[in-house]
């Protein structure tokens, strides 16, 4: 076998390579996005495709366990269990009262969602909580301030 035939098959042995792992990467980063009530219409190979589903985290059912955090969405009075099994830490607004949550992963065949990301949707407008001693009365520079710092302003 001369020089030109083995370079040949070593170029085409590493463009095959290339092409499998650039698809694999591709058809494992997409992500579709689905709503609760469009996951009961799922069928056949789009049930286990990655996916994207929001909804808002129910009140009280964050539970951390070993290596992983379960909760439940709801969304139009359906439920979707799931499991956090990521390494980045929660978003800190997904702990807050009617927070809502993206998830990015699998459906299970036992109707549980595997997550591996999780996104915790901001508010669209924070409200400042009031300061506590502070008083109508006073002068609006010095609203909310320590007594001390008050006297100095």
């Amino acid at each position: 076998m001369n020089a030109r035939v083995k370079f040949a098959i070593g170029a085409g042995v590493i463009l095959v390579t290339l092409g499998w792992l650039g698809w694999l990467g591709a058809t494992e980063s997409k992500a579709y996005y689905h709503t609760l009530a469009g996951l009961a219409k799922l069928k056949g190979p789009a049930l286990h495709q990655r996916m994207r589903v929001s909804g808002y985290v129910k009140d009280g059912s964050i539970k951390r366990l070993n290596g992983k955090v379960d909760f439940v969405l709801t969304e139009q009075g359906r439920t979707l269990p799931v499991s956090y099994v990521g390494t980045n830490p929660l978003p800190d607004t997904f702990y807050e009262k009617h927070a809502q949550a993206l998830v990015q992963g699998r459906l299970m065949p036992n109707g549980e969602f595997v997550a591996d990301q999780v996104e915790a949707k901001c508010a669209s407008k924070y409200v400042a909580s009031p300061v506590v001693g502070s008083r109508a009365s006073d002068p609006p520079g010095v609203r909310g301030m320590s007594p001390a710092a008050a006297a100095a302003h």
